[in-house]
């Protein structure tokens, strides 16, 4: 018995026998050439993990058992990446790397100085980065897959918003402990769901190529509704999709 070194993703996990979609079946069967009585390592997402032993390796519909259920030892992370809607694919390059992180969502943001069209619905550019969070999320083998969210015009995502914000500024500390690790490391499982004493949202905020504009900084820097902390990058100028794995990296 043999366990591929990969995770594949399993929507609805429960005791019994489940029946994979194509996408994971080619890849278990034809990619890693798994076999009936070998184990395959679900997870769905949303804190729950499952050891699965293929009873008919198909590779277009590889049904498997389940025994038991596993939660995820600690509570869903509480930071979120805001970032400005960008040109070309650097959404999906920003939304690859961070949701191989402890980062809950990725919301795309309509600032003044965005880049991408105005009139554009981003549908495809969403549907791609959900791909690459699905991607990530196997990868990684952490238990919470990142969610994509928006476009949303940043005005308004900021007046609804409640919760503590990083906004990236020259002024501000070059590093900033802000207790992330230690939340997640001692929330406890209760009653099927994650609870945690400290679970109030953090925004980390990158802007687009030129940074957001002096009206949006104001509106952030007198923001109300949570705290607001300032994030020093560097002495050099960052493109945006750097900023926002180089930001991660400070916080996480």
């Amino acid at each position: 018995m043999k366990t591929p070194d990969s995770r594949f993703y399993c929507p609805l996990i429960s005791v019994g026998t489940i029946v994979l979609d194509e996408n994971e079946s080619s890849h278990a069967v034809r990619v890693c050439r798994a076999a009936n009585g070998d184990t395959l390592q679900l997870c769905d997402g949303l804190g729950h993990y499952a050891d699965a032993t293929i009873t008919k390796a198909d590779a277009k519909a590889c049904e498997v058992r389940v025994d038991t259920v596993e939660d995820a030892q600690f509570m869903r992370p509480r930071l979120n990446l805001g970032i400005a809607c960008l040109k070309d694919d650097a959404l999906e390059e920003v939304v690859f790397h961070a949701a191989q992180t402890e980062t809950d969502s990725v919301i795309f943001l309509r600032t003044d100085y965005s880049q991408e069209p105005k009139n554009s619905d981003l549908k495809k550019t969403v549907r791609r980065a959900e791909l690459k969070s699905l991607v990530s999320l196997k990868q990684s083998k952490k238990p919470w897959m990142t969610r994509i969210e928006g476009p949303i015009e940043f005005d308004k995502w900021l007046k609804d918003y409640q919760g503590d914000l990083i906004l990236c500024d020259i002024d501000g500390e070059r590093k900033l402990d802000l207790g992330l690790a230690e939340s997640s490391a001692n929330g406890n499982a209760v009653g099927g769901s994650i609870a945690n004493e400290n679970s109030t949202p953090i925004t980390l905020l990158v802007g687009p190529e030129g940074g957001f504009s002096p009206r949006e900084i104001e509106a952030v820097k007198s923001f109300n509704n949570g705290k607001v902390h300032l994030l020093n990058l560097g002495n050099t100028r960052l493109r945006a999709r750097t900023a926002a794995v180089i930001a991660l990296g400070k916080v996480l």
